[in-house]
């Protein structure tokens, strides 16, 4: 746990170190240099994270072997299984054609993962270490194991630039491939149609009332079973449909992030990239309501998570000094990262590397899920 404790301090300790300094607080090789080591560190982990990094690896396996034996990737079993998500199919063979090795390709799944948030986090955002230390606290450690959902959501935080330029194209074309890479993305396709308007507190207000009522009534799994078209699509979407009863959690982080853009809501400029931002971020805390009975749906919420991620740094940073209120967001996404890191237990630690022989004692998802004849790094480390 005290290698995960130490990325979040050091991040912290940067971003005191140099708040003061505006060239420092856009310096695109820092940003490069925070994602770049989250990105190795994520990467190079030995199947940490919990069951979907298994299922990943297992059916890029089965595929690498197609493939390795002469095969057709594209007609083999795995790439059928993702029918209705052809685009991480598609990428899924294309990368067998480079490793057969599956942590190689979880390693390259990452680094392409966290090159598209750099990318993001470059144009969006006004203060790179800030936006890390939310990003920490808010998405960090679903990099670990969501690998297709993350991709699907740093795929379409790339079509918020078209919304801010208003070229409908190029942000259908985006989502369109996040859609391919994660059916979920298609909730990224009516942003480009809310008005850049910045709405009165009053308003967001009686909306927010409006999506909890939402999220109380049978709405949200209505919306889901109409969604769900193939064998597929229809599985995905009862599994984010099914209620598990009232999400506590969802209401109260909700809340929370809700008040810390509402107690500043009049220092948020009125620029056309600021105001897009904002919506996409108060969307954030409107899907949390309107899901609040799901026992997934709040993964929706990921893909509104860039408009959070820009609007609190903004607030926090405008006056190129420490306030409480900063002081106030870095301590909430501290429980929030240590939330997960407590919560998840041995699914995180003790940290390996897939550089190392041998599985960590008391992995239960290892020992559960664990494909003994799948591609492994043995003493010889051969890729």
């Amino acid at each position: 746990m005290a290698i995960y404790l130490t990325w979040f301090i050091v991040i912290v300790a940067l971003y005191l170190f140099g708040h003061k300094e505006t060239k420092r607080a856009r310096n695109v090789y820092i940003l490069g240099s925070y994602l770049m080591g989250l990105a190795l560190f994520v990467g190079l982990a030995d199947m940490l994270g919990g069951y979907d990094r298994y299922i990943y690896a297992d059916l890029f396996d089965s595929m690498a072997d197609v493939t390795r034996s002469g095969g057709n990737p594209f007609l083999s079993n795995s790439f059928l299984f993702y029918k209705s998500d052809f685009g991480y199919g598609t990428y899924c063979a294309l990368i067998s054609y480079l490793t057969a090795n599956r942590y190689i390709f979880i390693l390259i799944t990452t680094l392409v993962i966290y090159t598209l948030l750099f990318v993001s986090l470059k144009d969006y955002v006004n203060d790179y270490s800030f936006a890390v230390i939310i990003f920490m606290g808010l998405f960090f450690f679903f990099t670990f194991t969501y690998l297709r959902q993350v991709m699907g959501v740093m795929t379409a935080w790339l079509s918020v630039r078209y919304i801010i330029k208003r070229k409908l194209i190029p942000f259908l074309i985006v989502v369109f491939i996040a859609y391919s890479l994660h059916n979920s993305a298609i909730i990224f396709l009516p942003l480009y149609f809310i008005p850049v308007k910045k709405y009165s507190i009053g308003v967001v207000i009686t909306l927010m009332v409006v999506c909890l009522f939402i999220g109380l009534s049978s709405v949200p799994s209505s919306l889901f079973e109409i969604y769900g078209e193939t064998i597929e699509e229809r599985a995905n979407a009862e599994g984010y449909a099914k209620e598990v009863g009232f999400r506590f959690e969802y209401l109260l982080e909700s809340i929370v992030f809700l008040g810390f853009i509402l107690f500043e809501y009049s220092h948020i400029p009125n620029k056309k990239g600021n105001i897009v931002l904002l919506n996409i971020a108060l969307l954030f805390c409107a899907t949390l309501l309107i899901f609040i009975r799901s026992e997934n749906g709040g993964r929706l919420a990921w893909y509104y998570m860039i408009g959070m991620i820009a609007t609190l740094t903004l607030l926090a940073t405008r006056k190129r000094k420490v306030s409480f209120y900063g002081i106030g967001l870095i301590a909430l996404s501290f429980m929030l990262y240590f939330r997960i890191l407590y919560a998840w237990g041995i699914q995180l630690s003790p940290y390996k590397t897939f550089l190392t022989d041998g599985i960590r004692e008391g992995d239960y998802i290892e020992e559960k899920y664990e494909d003994r004849k799948s591609t492994r790094l043995n003493s010889s480390h051969g890729y």
